[in-house]
């Protein structure tokens, strides 16, 4: 497992957390997400081999979120 913290602006409360979190465990390959909005930082542990960088930033852009 790799752990990938990726930067997401316009998350403004827990809901969108929440959105992020969802969007991102959605995919496979991701064991767990930890978004934060008071950071705008969003922790994924992956599989590298199933998930990349851009699969990440693609769900979360696909939430309504910016990379």
């Amino acid at each position: 497992m790799e752990e990938t913290t990726v930067e997401v602006d316009g998350m403004a409360c827990t809901g969108c957390e929440s959105t992020v979190t969802d969007a991102l465990e959605a995919l496979s390959g991701v064991s767990s997400a930890t978004a934060n909005h008071e950071s705008d930082e969003v922790r994924v542990a992956h599989d590298e081999t199933l998930v990349d960088e851009s699969t990440i930033a693609g769900a979360i852009e696909d939430a309504g979120y910016s990379v």
